[in-house]
């Protein structure tokens, strides 16, 4: 996560040492075992081998809170395949929707995944734009 954030990202925090330090301060071990126990929160972990790719956490509500993937993994699709497993993770708890807030970086990402942008653009962990987005998961088939 801190290396997606770090090294992928800088169109976010602009290489500001403030910002990019508020968006890593919750990056932490205990805080991410955390989000891991959490009762509402479904994590999938991209993995070859032994190497961590990409990691993702959707809520039982379908919103996606987390989806990085590792700048050794960059362009080789992870993203797009852990998005689909997070989307038919929250399909397969009831969800008919999907909602998150997307990065500059990953805004395109979204898009090409037929999400909408549904609010103005917040200032998260001080970024200049993080964009609210949904995607109604109806009649979609099912990932297995």
């Amino acid at each position: 996560m801190r290396r997606s954030i770090a090294e992928l990202c800088g169109a976010d925090h602009h290489d500001d040492p403030a910002i990019l330090q508020r968006w890593l301060d919750n990056k932490t071990p205990a805080v991410v075992g955390g989000w891991i126990a959490h009762p509402d929160n479904f994590v999938l972990v991209a993995v070859e081998e032994e190497t961590v790719l990409a990691v993702g956490i959707v809520r039982h509500d379908g919103e996606i809170t987390c989806n990085y993937v590792s700048p050794d993994a960059r362009f080789r699709g992870v993203s797009k395949a852990m998005l689909a497993q997070l989307e038919a993770t929250a399909r397969d708890h009831g969800n008919d929707v999907c909602h998150l807030i997307s990065t500059e970086t990953a805004h395109r990402l979204y898009l090409s995944a037929v999400y909408e942008d549904c609010g103005v653009p917040q200032g998260k962990f001080g970024t200049t734009s993080s964009f609210p987005m949904l995607k109604r998961l109806t009649g979609e088939s099912h990932t297995s």
